[in-house]
């Protein structure tokens, strides 16, 4: 059984009333939640805390389940919910995008490489959090997060042409964005 398929089960048996199953779902999605809490908000300690509030809300709102439906899906709203209250509560508190998103391991060619690297990462990061929230959001689903154009068009609650639409005037948006950091004109 394909994972997706056994997910939709477990979470059957979660909304039924099994709640030991939980276990299996959080260890099964935590961390890609983390990922995207963590692409989205530029903050560790946030992430986190959205990742426990997602599970807490899969318990939470278990019984709104419903059979058939893709259980990445119905996370990936919980968890775009989730995001948007804590956002709302954190308004007038510090800025996102404060702490810095650990680099991913690189096979380490030459120095000038590494640092040319780095200064493109650092751009890239930068530009995204610049980026408005819907846009933002629709490419971290998409890219970095690797779901279907009708998996976020079930999250977001619109049609996969939309979805297809949006992710490439996000990209565009980011290239932009991205050239002006980098004192380049974007072609």
């Amino acid at each position: 059984m394909p994972e997706t398929r056994a997910d939709n089960v477990i979470m059957q048996k979660v909304r039924d009333g099994d709640l030991a199953k939980m276990a299996v779902l959080f260890e099964r999605h935590h961390r890609a939640l983390f990922r995207y809490f963590t692409r989205l908000t530029g903050n560790h300690g946030f992430a986190e805390d959205l990742v426990q509030d997602v599970f807490f809300r899969i318990m939470k709102y278990r019984a709104t389940y419903r059979d058939g439906s893709p259980f990445t899906s119905w996370m990936y709203q919980v968890a775009r919910n989730a995001y948007l209250d804590g956002v709302q509560k954190r308004k007038n508190e510090t800025p996102l995008f404060e702490e810095s998103v650990p680099e991913p391991a690189s096979s380490e060619p030459d120095p000038s490489e590494i640092l040319r690297r780095r200064q493109d990462l650092g751009l890239l990061r930068r530009a995204l959090a610049a980026l408005p929230v819907e846009k933002r959001e629709v490419l971290v689903l998409s890219r970095f997060q690797n779901l279907k154009y009708d998996q976020i068009a079930d999250i977001l609650q619109c049609d996969a042409g939309t979805v297809k639409v949006r992710v490439y005037r996000a990209i565009k948006a980011l290239s932009q964005i991205f050239f002006e950091l980098a004192g380049e004109k974007a072609s």
